[in-house]
């Protein structure tokens, strides 16, 4: 149901099954997946992309203009997947060049005042605080959770499964399944309630992401030692190989 209060430009193309409640804009070249729901005073700007069972929430603002001094008006992308809730006063951003596009995965939650600038990339099943803000050209990996009022600078990789506390400020890199508490912040032991509950890791495994921790935040090494400690001491699995891929090809350097 389209409401006729609603503003929906003749070049949208709309979805089967999409309710448009009043008051809510859409602009033209926006494509929008079946069984959307958009929500009164949203607006979906061109160039914004969203696929099948989202919900936009009031005053949600997607495909906004980046911030970025390099725009100059190009037209770039905002790509949304399937079966996200974006809440209130959520604004994205497009990319800041032609060509390039903002992506957000599946099955994220966006909640309220939450900003996610030019060229962000999220993956599947994040969760991402009220009041969060994720400066340009940030990537989020799987499940990543981002408490209320957390911060991320330009180019910040946030690595799977990571759970970052409230008011964080993160300036580098942040490496899977670990816990990010404090200003400055800091590691604080591994996500290994979320990951035994939500990604069936054994006890073996924690053990293993925990003594790999050690190495590189409790031991006296710098981080390229504590990588190869974990390679020679710590026994291989998918876990222990994402922790030592990601940390080898860190751009930031991690957060230590």
């Amino acid at each position: 149901m389209i409401s006729p209060l609603a503003y929906v430009d003749p070049e949208a193309k709309i979805g089967k099954n999409v309710t448009i409640q009043p008051f809510a804009y859409i602009e033209k070249g926006v494509e929008i997946g079946d069984d959307c729901i958009i929500m009164s005073y949203a607006s979906i700007l061109k160039g914004t992309k969203i696929g099948k069972g989202n919900k936009i929430h009031q005053n949600a603002v997607l495909g906004a203009e980046p911030q970025d001094f390099h725009y100059t008006g190009e037209e770039s992308s905002l790509i949304i997947g399937e079966k996200n809730d974006i809440r209130e006063n959520v604004v994205i951003s497009r990319a800041t060049f032609a060509g390039n596009a903002t992506k957000i995965g599946n099955g994220n939650y966006l909640m309220d005042k939450v900003h996610l600038c030019h060229d962000v990339q999220i993956g599947n099943n994040c969760v991402v605080g009220i009041g969060t803000t994720i400066a340009g050209e940030c990537v989020l990996d799987d499940c990543v959770i981002l408490s209320g009022n957390v911060t991320l600078h330009q180019y910040c990789h946030i690595g799977s499964w990571t759970l970052v506390q409230s008011g964080c400020r993160i300036s580098k890199d942040v490496p899977p399944y670990v816990i990010m508490s404090g200003n400055p912040v800091a590691y604080h032991g591994v996500n290994a309630v979320v990951l035994s509950q939500h990604h069936n890791t054994s006890e073996r495994i924690l053990r293993h992401i925990a003594n790999a921790y050690r190495l590189i935040y409790q031991g006296n090494f710098s981080v390229q030692d504590a990588v190869q400690k974990i390679v020679d001491q710590v026994p291989m699995s998918e876990e222990i190989e994402n922790i030592v891929n990601f940390v080898k090809s860190s751009e930031r350097g991690i957060v230590k």
